[in-house]
This record gives structure tokens, sequence and C-alpha cells, in this order.
């Protein structure tokens, strides 16, 4: 977002309190920091290749999405797409996996090693929904790996009692856009249709969403992460909470404190829904 954006941004919505002026001055910052996010997770690891380093050493400005009507107008068609009449369990997931393909529905197949489809509990009563695989998902073909993967799963393990295989995580998009730049509408729409009957066919008692990207596409089209974050939404008549994704976490600890306390609500809401558990609940 360049300056003329966001001097656009404040034209058009004037705030009349000062909570309203704190409320666009937090809309701005999850902006920027949601265009300097992608990127984030090659900077933490010796495996990374030396031009994704460069990549967040010397930033260029990426593409965003559409807001507003056009990310509700995915969303819409997205819906109208999929057939959730699917399978429960494991054998929808693998129907819908073998009609995904070798998917070239979008511009982003020409870049991937992996189609990053989703791993875990195909029955699971929790379903993490993150924005698209970086460089560690498309080498191995799963997602939240790497450092944003140790930090989710520590967040899984330490605030909800939960293991990694306990819960289903999956993607918006499913390959890695390229130099880990936030996924384009219609890449957003191609994937979008399987994401939803995705869900269908786990049937999770509740859904955790991690990044605007994905707070976006399945919750709020106008939403941003830093304002959204911690509010209860419904996705399909499912509960769903948002919160900082992993990987901003690892670049600004500071949210940890606030993604404590959004997993701890939906710990509790996760447990009143019955969700299952292999041990107790840390809190």
């Amino acid at each position: 977002m360049c300056c003329a954006d966001v001097a656009g941004a404040m034209v058009c919505r004037m705030p009349d309190t000062l909570a309203d002026l704190r409320a666009l001055v937090a809309d701005v910052r999850a902006a920027l920091e949601d265009e300097a996010l992608r990127g984030v997770v090659a900077e933490f690891s010796d495996e990374a290749p030396p031009e994704a380093v460069a990549v967040e050493a010397s930033p260029r400005r990426a593409t965003r999405p559409a807001v507003g009507g056009s990310w509700a107008k995915l969303a819409d068609r997205a819906r109208e797409k999929a057939d959730t009449s699917v399978p429960v369990g494991a054998e929808g997931l693998q129907l819908i996996r073998d009609e995904l393909g070798d998917c070239r529905r979008c511009n982003l197949c020409t870049g991937r090693s992996h189609i990053v489809f989703g791993v875990g509990d195909p029955s699971a009563d929790l379903v993490i929904v993150g924005e698209a695989p970086g460089y560690h998902e498309d080498r191995r073909g799963e997602p939240f790996v790497g450092p944003a993967g140790e930090m989710l799963d520590k967040m899984l393990a330490n605030v909800l009692g939960l293991d990694r295989e306990e819960v289903h995580i999956l993607n918006v998009v499913k390959c890695k856009p390229p130099e880990n730049r936030n996924p384009l509408p219609d890449e957003v729409g191609a994937c979008l249709p399987f994401l939803h009957r995705q869900i269908a066919a786990i049937q999770p008692k509740v859904i955790l969403v991690v990044g605007t990207v994905a707070l976006k596409a399945l919750l709020d089209p106008s939403g941003g992460i830093t304002r959204h974050r911690g509010q209860w939404g419904t996705l399909d008549g499912v509960p769903v909470m948002s919160t900082f994704h992993p990987a901003y976490l690892l670049r600004n600890p500071e949210g940890k404190r606030h993604t404590f306390a959004d997993l701890k609500a939906l710990g509790k809401r996760y447990d009143e829904l019955g969700g299952r558990r292999t041990r107790p609940s840390p809190f």
C-alpha cells in the first residue's frame, strides 16, 4: 500500500472520534504489516535460498488482493461453485484431492514444487486455515512447516493442549505465490471452492483463521486482522475465531499475548462443543 493509497483511505473515511482514528490507524498498520509479512518465514532458516532472504531485505511492493466488494464476490462465487455434499472424513477429502488433480486453474501452478492440499485428522474437531504455502511448505507439500509451523505447533500444544495430528491444517490457496507475495483474487477464487468442500468433508466444531488473507476469504471481506482478531464469526454455521499468523508472531513477539487470549477463548468454545482431546486442556 503506497502513501497515496493510505491518504485516499483516510479521505474516504474521516474519523469522528478518537476511537475511530485509532481504529483507522490500526487498519492502515495492519495493511502495511500484511504487505511485509509474506517472506518472513524464509528469513528464519538456513535452508532458505539466498533469493528468499533477499526479498525480506529489499522487499518489492506486492500486488494486494482486491478488497471490499471484490472479496465478497469471491466468497459468494466460491460457495456457489462448492458442492458441499461430499462424503464425510477421509473418503470425502480423497474425492476432493482427486478432482483437484494436477491443478492448472491459475498461474500459481507454473512456479510450484508441490500442491499443498492439507494435513491432519480427516475428522478433526478443529480446522486451522492459513494464507498460502511458503518456501518450506512448497518443498515438502505440507502446510505450516519450518519456523512458522514450529510456532503453530507450540500454540496448539501450550495453549490448546492439542497435537498437530489432532487438528486439520489448510491454506486459502494450495500453491506458493512467487516471492511469497499475497495471493491474487483469481488465485484465491480458483482455490476457495475446494477449501469450502474440504471444510464440509471434515465437519469441524470450530475453525481458526490466521492472517488477513484467510480472514477476508472466509470471514470478513472488508476486515483487517488487527481489528478483527479475537472476535467470533461463523462459516456455514461453524464458529470461527481469527488471530495473528504465526509468521507475524515470529517478527512481532508483542502480538503473542493477544494470540494467547484468542486461543484461550477458542479452547473454551472447543470444549463447550465437545471437541475431542487426548489430554486435559491446559486452562
